[in-house]
C-alpha cells in the first residue's frame, strides 16, 4: 500500500504514533496538575509517577537503536 511494506508501517506507528500519544499523555498530566492546583511538589510527583512508564519505553527504543536490534 502506497509503496511501503507492513514492517515499515509498523515501525512508523511504533515510533511516531506512540511518541505523539506519549506527548499527549504528558499534556494530560500537566492539565491534571494545573486543575487540581497541585503545587510544585505535587506536580513533580504526578509527572514522576505517571510518566515513569514512558521512560522505560523510550529507554527500550534507545537501547535497540544502540545495539542495532
Amino acid at each position: 500500500m502506497f509503496g511501503i511494506s507492513e514492517e515499515q508501517l509498523t515501525e512508523f506507528g511504533m515510533t511516531f504514533g506512540i511518541s505523539a500519544f506519549m506527548l499527549y499523555m504528558l499534556f494530560i498530566i500537566g492539565e491534571l496538575a494545573w486543575k487540581s492546583k497541585a503545587g510544585k511538589l505535587g506536580t513533580f510527583v504526578l509527572f514522576f509517577v505517571l510518566a515513569f512508564g514512558m521512560v522505560g519505553f523510550v529507554a527500550k527504543m534507545i537501547i535497540q537503536k544502540m545495539w542495532g536490534i
